[in-house]
Order: structure tokens, then C-alpha cells, then sequence
């Protein structure tokens, strides 16, 4: 039995809050009828991520109330799992709080934290958010309360990272602290390109061409690890430490060319949902005949300590290293053994 139905609008609700996450990977949808609130976290295509209760608006049952559920209305927290087991009035002024990564969002009812979905949230496995109002742990909502110790320094940082990012200057900053790095790492710069378009993240690409005894050219992105990738924390244990990278991809022919590779991956983690570290590989998204750096190959191999590879180590960002994934082509077969 699926305990939490889909942010579709069946039965007689209400939406009383849409808001997409800055890289457009990820909607919030808050709806209610007169007995109930709840909030679902979205994927482009429509299916609900992440899901949490939030307010019972009349006396609650005492058993979870299976003609809703089967409805498709938001649900009613049984009486044993709410602050108010009487109800409370309807929700104020609604407003969220995107995470860094894009995956999780906080919710607050005026300036009131009412409740948290996090990136990890997955209704489908009995793990929805957390919210304000709930008590225990329950198949609709955990508490908050116990929460607030791990989710706290999330919240915090969130404030202050979009605070900082929306500060005029401070894609700038960010991009000559990069660039000099770079400098320093692989010698003065040549071309430029933007890789971002007009949505987040903000992304560029800089060429490095032959320096010294180096005798190819590097390209690397700018701006990947301006903000976290998402989900980092659902397979690592120390995710600070994986969590901000760039790319680089090393050429002797057109650097144009391998441009197109860090293109096609610069704004991947956040759009997508994912992260990319050392060992992943990535399937060329178009015809293999088109892959940029030659007939045979399908798709790219990330390292993070590439052989014969210059060293980039030395950066970091919001107190976090930064690393960067060297590209090598693959085969078709080396992307499925």
C-alpha cells in the first residue's frame, strides 16, 4: 500500500505552494484540503521523491484513515503521532529553503521551520521528511525535534551559501579564486567558454594550452565546485571530503573538441540528481560516431589521480577540498564490465 499518493491533484485538494529548486531538478508541491497539509518533493517528470505531513486541520483518528490514503488526499496523522490531536488552524505564509546540493528543501511557516525533506527522504521505503508537528516516527512524518541536531548545521549552511551566492560579486570571486589556481597549477590561460548557459549551476570552461614541459593542453571547468552535489552522503561517509569536484579532460588535438566533454558533464550532478567521483564512468549521451575525441570510444572514465597527469591538489571551497576528475576515453565494453 503506498502510504503517501502522488502531488497530482486528485480527490479535492488545494496547491497552495509550488517552488522549483534553482537547478530545476526538483519541485515542492504543498497541498492541503480542509482536514489536512502535505508537502511532496518532485522530479521533473512528475513522481514524488520525498514526502512528509505536515498538519492536521480537524480532530485526528485514531488509526490512519485508509479512505483518504485510497483517495488520494493529503493524509491524517493518527492521534498518537501529532502535537495537535485536536487540529490546527490552516498553514500561513509558506516559504522554502533549498539545500546547497538542490535534493533536500526546508519548509517554514512564517519564520517558523516547519518542517524538512531531505535528499534522502523515499516515501516508497517508509522514510518520509520531518515535520514540525509530528511526533515519533510514523509512516506519514518523523519529528523534527529529534531531528534538528544533524539537520541544523544543513539548514544553517543553506542560509548562508544562497546568501552568499545572490551577493553581487560573488560569481566573480569565486571564479578568479579558481583561476588562479589554475594558473599556478598549469600555467597561464588561453580560451574561455561558458558552459552554463542561463541556469544554475554556473559553469565555465578554461584552456590551458602547453606550458613548460607540458606539452598538451588542459581544459578544465569552472564552477562546479561552487555548491555540493547532491546525494554524496547517501554512499559516503565522510561526503565533504567527495562532495565538491571540477573536471578536466587533457588533449593534443582541437581543444574544442574535448571541450564538448566538459559541456555535456559541468551541470550533470545537479540536474540529474547524482554525483560523479573517482572510478565512475559516463556513456556518451548521442551517437558514439559523435563522441568528440574519436571514432571507438562511447563514453569517459573519471580518475582523480590520473597517470602522467598534472597535480591540481591544493583548492578548496566552504571549507571543503576540491577535486578534480581527469576524462579518458572508453570503449562501449569498458563502460559495462
Amino acid at each position: 500500500m503506498a502510504i503517501f499518493r502522488s502531488a497530482s491533484g486528485e480527490g479535492h485538494t488545494e496547491v497552495v505552494l509550488t517552488a522549483g529548486n534553482p537547478y530545476g531538478s526538483r519541485t515542492l508541491v504543498v497541498e492541503r484540503d480542509e482536514d489536512s497539509s502535505v508537502a511532496y518533493l518532485c522530479a521533473p517528470d512528475g513522481g514524488v521523491r520525498g514526502a512528509v505531513w505536515l498538519a492536521n486541520h480537524r480532530p485526528a483518528p485514531a488509526v490512519i484513515d485508509l479512505s483518504r490514503v485510497n483517495a488520494g488526499l493529503p493524509p491524517l496523522m493518527p492521534r498518537a503521532g501529532t502535537l495537535h490531536p485536536q487540529g490546527r488552524r490552516p498553514l500561513g505564509q509558506l516559504t522554502p529553503l533549498w539545500f546547497e546540493e538542490g535534493d533536500g528543501v526546508a519548509l517554514y511557516e512564517e519564520d517558523d521551520l516547519l518542517a524538512v525533506i531531505p535528499g534522502w527522504a523515499d516515501m516508497h521505503r517508509g522514510m518520509p521528511g520531518y515535520a514540525r508537528d509530528a511526533v515519533g516516527e510514523s509512516p506519514f512524518a518523523w519529528a523534527l525535534s529529534e531531528a534538528l541536531e544533524g539537520l541544523r548545521p544543513r539548514i544553517s549552511n543553506a542560509h548562508s551559501y544562497w546568501r552568499w551566492r545572490r551577493a553581487e560579486g560573488s560569481w566573480p570571486s569565486f571564479q578568479e579564486f579558481v583561476m588562479g589556481h589554475l594558473e599556478r597549477a598549469l600555467g597561464p590561460a588561453g580560451r574561455y567558454w561558458d558552459a552554463g548557459g542561463d541556469r544554475l549551476p554556473t559553469v565555465g570552461i578554461t584552456e590551458r594550452p602547453p606550458h613548460g614541459e607540458r606539452g598538451f593542453t588542459v581544459l578544465s571547468t569552472v564552477g562546479m565546485s561552487c555548491q555540493r552535489m547532491p546525494t554524496v552522503e547517501q554512499w559516503l561517509d565522510t561526503p565533504g571530503a567527495y562532495a565538491r569536484i571540477e573536471l578536466a579532460v587533457a588533449t593534443r588535438d582541437d581543444p574544442r573538441d574535448a571541450a564538448l566533454l566538459l559541456v555535456w558533464l559541468a551541470q550533470y550532478p545537479w540536474h540529474s540528481v547524482t554525483w560523479l567521483g573517482n572510478g565512475h564512468t559516463a556513456k556518451w549521451y548521442h551517437d558514439p560516431s559523435t563522441f568528440p575525441l574519436g571514432a571507438g570510444y562511447s563514453g569517459v572514465l573519471m580518475q582523480a589521480d590520473a597517470p602522467n597527469m598534472p597535480d591540481m591538489s591544493g583548492f578548496a571551497f566552504g571549507g571543503e577540498v576540491v577535486r578534480w576528475l581527469w576524462l579518458t576515453p572508453v570503449t562501449a565494453e569498458a563502460l559495462t564490465s
